[in-house]
């Protein structure tokens, strides 16, 4: 189970026409927000990256306006091949890293795995990742789960995370959430 303390939300590859192209990707964005926003309510770090900015653009406008600080550019499919990526991971001491972002066969299949081999416990939140084609979404969620990380949903993540129903957070939450 997500424990506040001990996680930190990843936010991949969310940018251009690429992240246009996703399979419901209205859906896709509104879930990334909800989870950026529980992030931010829970004081759950955030680290977010962006493949290639120079070739895919920024991350789309309703979803780097959520974040702060600047993304980590990279040019490996998975966040662990960029040296700043898992320098910032290190520094945050968090062993528990949910995940969300595009293409889930991809970026986000090939960072779980790496995560995985450093000994993280990864959570792959599925409304909250994508690829342009439902298929290949299945097809990265299972290879995810197949390689050892727990397949979640945001709802599921946030109400981990946050343990009780009572106090200001759970109030802030059920407006996320709703």
């Amino acid at each position: 189970m997500l424990e506040i303390d001990n996680t930190v939300l990843v936010v991949i590859d969310v940018q251009g026409k690429l992240a246009q192209s996703m399979h419901e990707k209205a859906d896709l964005f509104e879930d990334i927000a909800k989870l950026i926003k529980a992030a931010k309510v829970l004081d759950v770090p955030i680290i977010w990256a962006e493949q290639n900015p120079e070739g895919l653009g920024p991350t789309v406008g309703e979803i780097a306006e959520l974040l702060d600080g600047e993304p980590i550019a990279k040019m490996s499919f998975s966040c662990c091949g960029e040296r700043r990526f898992t320098e910032a991971l290190e520094r945050l001491g968090r062993r528990q890293v949910l995940l969300c972002g595009i293409e889930a066969h991809v970026c986000v299949y090939q960072t779980a795995v790496d995560l995985l081999e450093r000994d993280y416990k990864v959570h792959v939140a599925a409304d909250a990742v994508s690829s342009r084609t439902l298929g290949n979404k299945d097809i990265g969620l299972a290879k995810i789960k197949d390689a050892g990380a727990d397949i979640t949903s945001v709802e599921t993540a946030v109400f981990e995370l946050l343990k009780v129903a009572e106090g200001e957070k759970f109030k802030a939450i059920l407006q996320i959430v709703k």
